[in-house]
């Protein structure tokens, strides 16, 4: 049964930064602290937004019946610009610094993780970090390791932010931040320090259950990133590799994408929230 979403649109403060938020409430609204439905957690792409997710948030969370949250991380949409050197292990940062003070500022534990490209690596890095935090994780063309394809890309994405309408178009969600996000994520992988990152060895602490996808025609990575995924979690594990289909799934295979995701969502076990269960305890 699909519902209707009501959105909350909100600022929030992380990491220093005050961040746009966007919480979807399907209606009628799951009881809160049931336990029975997770809130779902969107982490976009390195030069994503909010907006970029165009409707697959939405679809999601009225397929679902999840709670969803949707924010701009530091330097990108809505939220406040970049204003320093961005650091080598700003992945990393994220992961365990900002994304837990988004999360306990929106009253969110027990999250599904649903991230793209730079998003997803976050994902898997915060899940490690809190092998107990996440229900579940959905990873989009996710990297663990820097590739050659992935160098290349960022390399011809320069070539068309320089000499095409590419900058311009993605000034459509970043506006005046747009020079220092794609500045910020260009010279950070093509930094030859960065060259050696490589988040393999952490993946062995990712203990909830991982659905990896990604397309065939990923023009930033190869089925390699999906191998060592698999490879490297201790929790259950599923891949998809979509033909026909690039960098973005959820909006270049997005059928396929949405049943994938929700076939995922409803297999999860179903998990008290902390606040059910401490409020339990004091009721006991």
């Amino acid at each position: 049964m699909e519902r209707q979403i009501r959105e909350e649109r909100f600022f929030l403060q992380a990491g220093g930064h005050r961040l746009r938020a966007l919480a979807l409430v399907p209606v009628p609204a799951p009881s809160a602290g049931t336990g029975t439905t997770p809130t779902l957690v969107f982490l976009h792409e390195a030069l994503g937004s909010i907006r970029q997710w165009r409707d697959f948030p939405h679809r999601l969370a009225a397929t679902t019946g999840c709670r969803t949250l949707v924010y701009d991380r530091y330097g990108a949409g809505g939220s406040d610009p970049l204003a320093e050197p961005r650091p080598l292990d700003y992945l990393g940062l994220e992961a365990r610094d900002v994304l837990p003070e988004v999360l306990a500022a929106c009253g969110i534990d027990r999250p599904v993780l649903v991230g793209h490209s730079d998003g997803a690596t976050i994902a898997l890095l915060y899940a490690a970090a809190f092998p107990d935090g996440p229900v579940g994780i959905i990873t989009e063309a996710a990297h663990v390791f820097v590739e050659e394809i992935t160098l290349a890309g960022i390399r011809a994405a320069a070539a068309n932010f320089a000499n095409t309408d590419f900058r311009d178009r993605l000034k459509r969600y970043h506006g005046q931040r747009t020079d220092s996000l794609f500045a910020a994520w260009k010279d950070t992988w093509l930094d030859p320090a960065f060259r050696d990152w490589n988040m393999q060895a952490a993946l062995a602490s990712v203990r909830c259950p991982v659905l990896a996808l990604q397309g065939a025609d990923d023009e930033y990575g190869s089925p390699r990133q999906l191998a060592a995924i698999g490879g490297g979690v201790a929790g259950p594990f599923r891949q998809c590799l979509l033909p026909d289909c690039g960098h973005s799934p959820h909006r270049q295979a997005p059928e396929k994408v949405l049943e994938e995701t929700t076939r995922f969502i409803a297999s999860l076990p179903v998990r008290r929230s902390d606040a059910a269960e401490r409020k339990e305890g004091a009721d006991g």
